[in-house]
């Protein structure tokens, strides 16, 4: 059976704190080991990532805050990276 490829509500990982960061002028996932520089796009999707909100909510809010079709393949793509680096649980 396969592994899911990210959690229907996915929440930010507790060893990552996603932040703004002044000196890089972008968003970043501090841990212990480093840093993680994200665009734009990324920073929107795990700033949605809260525990509570199912990926289908999280299409249909950035969807329309950013006035966009078909963003859910992207969305998704970006999940699934970042689960398969534990961004997310």
């Amino acid at each position: 059976m396969n592994q899911p490829r990210f959690p229907a509500t996915p929440a930010l990982n507790r060893r990552f704190r996603l932040q703004w960061e002044e000196a890089q002028q972008c968003h970043v996932l501090l841990y212990p080991e480093g840093m993680v520089k994200l665009n734009n796009s990324a920073a929107e999707i795990l700033k949605c990532c809260d525990g509570n909100t199912p990926v289908d909510q999280i299409v249909s809010d950035l969807e329309t805050k950013f006035q966009a079709t078909n963003l859910r393949p992207d969305i998704e793509g970006l999940l699934a990276h970042a689960y398969q680096h534990q961004w997310i649980e």
